[in-house]
């Protein structure tokens, strides 16, 4: 066997006389997105809501959604579809336990869409994973969660993006700057559409468990309390059942509440006193602002979600059709607008264009942390039937061990936060 020893010249030579041909779409050519500028995404829990939201995020050029892990077979293979579809291609994978997909070193952030009980413990173990989170609504079961999943996403640094779109629908936004702007006058009441809080503690009966290819059971409860399978929880009606669901002042809540927290500018802190009223609960801020969750009494033809910000000289009423009504002196405020309230498709650019800056969301997590808070002490305070007071700043409520210890709820094995 004979060596050939090539000199660098030749190298040299032999590299001009062949280059190498680099693709348009690598260099950013023709308005294409280069692969360093690109977000590859992954998702958890993709149904219908999730979904919908999925669709919004492969809209943009500058995404790259590349797997799914779903408990269930038929929403696995759903997305996947959606994906290669969206691609033209067959290389979205599919998983069933997170882990795996939150393992893997090529993806930059999740989508989150799993049912409530599933949101707090899947941001907190994307967020050690390193991956940026867009995480549905509600953003926690427990006031303990939603503590746990702020903290931990601050102490690894990662972009956060709650679900609660309505902050940026235009509507609600110029609402909210007529609150903040003072052209309302001083702030004296915030008014948040909830839905009426009771859930119930009995169980649906048991069926005959599917194979976990088909459904993952004991996955779909992951830190609830073991139940028996009934096919009418994996088809979205868990919603009402305690051990599922965070009530429903948190199901609407999330949203308006929110709204509230941003118009009072409160959003690194909660209300300090609740007194529930029949389905409403009466809430008063540290400064002196009054915050209304009521299900009752908002003005016809808004939609739902309705919010209604009241100042000492001027109000404002709005909600998901766009529309809004305002006080007399303050019609030339009036704005015509039709973009829906459930429309996802600016909350998920925001969150894209922070994961490239490393700025904070406008839904950002210790935003969503504070509503929820505030959703939680309402909800314990119904559940109890009496006023309570509250410390933000610990989040406890002083002195009253019986509503302490509703801030959180036992995990099943291996579950903790």
């Amino acid at each position: 066997m004979t060596k050939t020893l090539i000199s660098r010249r030749t190298l040299l030579q032999s590299a001009v006389a062949a280059p190498l041909v680099i693709r348009g779409s690598v260099l950013g050519l023709n308005g294409a997105t280069t692969p360093s500028d690109r977000i590859v995404m992954a998702g958890l829990g993709i149904g219908k809501r999730g979904s919908d939201v999925l669709k919004a995020f492969l809209t943009h050029s500058d995404v790259q959604f590349v797997a799914v892990c779903d408990v269930r077979a038929e929403r696995r293979e759903a997305v996947k579809k959606m994906a290669d579809d969206n691609y033209g291609g067959q290389d979205c994978r599919t998983y069933r336990d997170m882990h795996e997909l939150l393992a893997r070193g090529d993806t930059d952030a999740v989508l989150i869409a799993t049912g409530d009980r599933w949101h707090s413990m899947a941001s907190i173990l994307a967020a050690k994973a390193g991956k940026d989170i867009y995480c549905e609504k509600p953003c926690s079961i427990t006031l303990a969660e939603s503590r746990a999943m702020a903290d931990t996403v601050h102490r690894y640094g990662r972009v956060y993006q709650a679900g609660t779109q309505r902050r940026y629908i235009e509507n609600f936004v110029h609402a909210i700057e007529l609150a903040q702007s003072g052209k309302l006058g001083k702030l004296q009441t915030v008014h948040a559409n909830t839905q009426k809080p009771a859930t119930v503690h009995n169980w649906l009966p048991g069926e005959p468990e599917p194979d976990k290819e088909v459904v993952d059971w004991n996955r779909w409860l992951g830190p609830c309390p073991w139940r028996p399978f009934n096919s009418a929880y994996i088809q979205g009606r868990w919603r009402g059942y305690f051990d599922f669901h965070g009530g429903g002042i948190l199901e609407w809540g999330a949203h308006t509440v929110d709204l509230c927290q941003s118009a009072n500018q409160a959003d690194h802190t909660a209300p300090v006193e609740y007194d529930p009223q029949d389905t409403q609960v009466l809430c008063r801020y540290a400064n002196g602002v009054k915050l209304v969750m009521r299900d009752t009494g908002w003005i016809k033809g808004l939609g739902t979600c309705a919010v209604r910000f009241e100042g000492d000289s001027g109000w404002v009423e709005t909600a998901d059709t766009g529309k809004m009504e305002l006080s007399d002196n303050l019609k030339s405020e009036f704005r015509l607008l039709t973009e829906k309230g459930t429309d996802p498709a600016r909350n998920v650019r925001d969150f894209l264009d922070c994961v490239k800056s490393r700025k904070m969301t406008r839904s950002n997590a210790l935003a969503a942390a504070q509503t929820h808070v505030a959703c939680h002490a309402a909800y314990i305070a119904s559940q109890l039937g009496r006023k309570l007071t509250f410390d933000p700043s610990k989040d406890e409520f002083p002195g009253d061990e019986e509503a302490n210890r509703m801030r959180a709820r036992a995990m099943r094995e291996p579950w903790r936060i």
